[in-house]
């Protein structure tokens, strides 16, 4: 295929939809727990559903994109993801709106993992960085603006209101895409056998350069959904706040991961993936220290809270796009290996693990604020950690090739 023209501010908004239905709903948490009469652990299965959710769609849509083609999947998670929005708005018990989230993440999970593919599919490796860096913005600027437009919308019409925006957004990105998207891959019409399936990741496990980058774009984002899931009870429980105050203060948090992100797209011409990477998860490391030294201090407040928390963000919006453009281009040589499988893994492994620590923050937080934001810190350290050893990797491999 010819590199056909993808606006970029299209795959950008396909890429929003489902960050923008995430964290919509974020800070209506708690009154939506009190409405229906459950519990912080159980209210917390609307977050927690939503990310495992969004894993797993991943790692089905790579695949089925790889076979039908990037546009017919993208369409048809898109419908779903309007149809789970009806459904959530509609809710009158915590099922139904489980349901409803459950329904939102699988459709927006395929227009996540393809936005990727998409890029990658036009620009190649290196090439994807930089472009990635917008969308990368695009889901920071949905990020800035969903946690307080949720605050407001939910203290002034109730938490169900919040699913109306992502209802009018999908059908919105859904037409635009069926005018406006081409085609952009080749599929492979070999069969969609679960053992080919399996095969293709296995092969992409296989290698230790790819699952580096991935791990390290993974632990940085698993600060950030530790922080989504506690801040919002931080602040109502422990701080007196409401809910449009912590969707207030959280701009400052995502404005950062804007920052970040733009950031990412000027410095793509005079640095390297692996020096960005670096760069960024050496502030994210910063900012979550910083954060657990005010908690070991006793002197959280909401400005000690968001502040050093849009430190780790600034981080990731320069680490992420270039960490993912590296996962992605470093298996575009393998045999029977397309893109869209590594872009599905990846997103499983970033997103399942950001569950899994969703559903398990509210048990850290009752061993204590120190020890939870202890394990923040912790993550970036990890982050560091898997990069360095992919970097060693991809050195090694140069050096071998220009001997």
């Amino acid at each position: 295929m010819n590199n056909p023209h993808v606006p970029i501010p299209l795959l950008s908004t396909v890429a929003l939809a489902s960050p923008l239905a995430l964290n919509l709903f974020v800070p209506a948490m708690p009154d939506a727990a009190r409405d229906l009469g459950v519990d912080i652990h159980i209210i917390q299965l609307t977050f927690t559903a939503y990310l495992l959710t969004l894993a797993i769609g991943q790692l089905l849509s790579g695949p089925l994109a790889d076979h039908y083609g990037r546009k017919p999947v993208l369409l048809w998670g898109l419908a779903l993801h309007v149809a789970g929005s009806v459904l959530a708005a509609s809710a009158n018990d915590i099922t139904l709106l489980i349901a409803g989230r459950v329904l939102q993440a699988l459709g927006g999970s395929a227009a996540m993992s393809l936005a990727r593919t998409i890029i990658v599919d036009i620009h190649g490796r290196q090439g994807a960085a930089g472009k990635m860096g917008y969308m990368v913005m695009a889901i920071a600027i949905a990020q800035s603006i969903a946690p307080a437009l949720g605050g407001f919308l939910n203290l002034w019409f109730g938490w169900s209101s919040t699913f109306i925006l992502p209802l009018v957004i999908g059908i919105g990105v859904a037409l635009a895409a069926l005018k406006w998207l081409p085609e952009t891959g080749q599929t492979t019409r070999n069969g969609l056998s679960p053992r080919r399936v399996f095969s293709q990741y296995r092969q992409v496990l296989g290698s230790s350069e790819y699952l580096g980058y991935v791990l390290s774009t993974t632990f940085i984002a698993t600060v950030f959904y530790m922080f989504m899931g506690s801040s919002p009870y931080i602040v109502v429980d422990q701080l007196g706040g409401n809910s449009a105050q912590f969707g207030s203060w959280f701009l400052v948090v995502s404005l950062a991961f804007m920052a970040g992100s733009f950031l990412s797209t000027r410095l793509a011409q005079t640095l390297s993936i692996d020096h960005m990477v670096m760069l960024g998860n050496s502030l994210s490391l910063l900012g979550a220290l910083w954060l657990w030294w005010f908690a070991l201090q006793q002197s959280l407040s909401l400005w000690t809270l968001f502040v050093p928390m849009s430190l780790v963000t600034l981080g990731r919006g320069l680490s992420q796009p270039n960490a993912q453009s590296g996962a992605i281009g470093c298996t575009l040589a393998f045999p029977n290996t397309a893109a869209g499988t590594a872009s599905g893994l990846m997103g499983f492994i970033q997103l399942l693990t950001g569950a899994v620590m969703a559903q398990i923050t509210p048990w850290l937080m009752h061993q204590g604020l120190v020890v939870f934001m202890g394990c923040m810190v912790t993550a970036p350290i990890m982050a560091m950690a898997c990069h360095g050893y992919s970097w060693f990797l991809r050195r090694q491999r140069t050096v071998a090739r220009t001997r």
